[in-house]
C-alpha cells in the first residue's frame, strides 16, 4: 500500500470506529470523541481523495469534515 492508501484507510477507519462505538453505546454522537473521530477521519479521507483526484469522495469527505467542524464549534459553545 502507498502512503495515500494508508492516509485514506486510517481516515475511513476513524469514521467507522466512531459509528461502531456510537452504535454499541460506548460514546454519544454529541460527545467530543465522536466529533473528533469524524473530523480527523473525514479530513484524512478527503486528503487521500484529493491526492487521488477522485471528486466524488473529495465532495463527500469534505462536506463530512465541514459538518464535523461545525459540530465541534457547537460543542465548544455548550461546554
Amino acid at each position: 500500500m502507498t502512503l495515500v492508501d494508508w492516509i485514506g484507510f486510517l481516515g475511513v477507519f476513524q469514521i467507522l470506529l466512531a459509528y461502531v462505538l456510537n452504535s454499541i453505546g460506548n460514546i454519544t454522537n454529541k460527545g467530543l470523541v465522536f466529533i473528533l473521530l469524524n473530523l480527523i477521519g473525514a479530513t484524512m479521507a478527503c486528503v487521500a481523495s484529493i491526492l487521488l483526484n477522485y471528486w466524488p469522495f473529495i465532495i463527500l469527505e469534505g462536506i463530512w469534515a465541514l459538518v464535523s467542524l461545525y459540530a465541534l464549534f457547537n460543542y465548544k459553545k455548550t461546554t
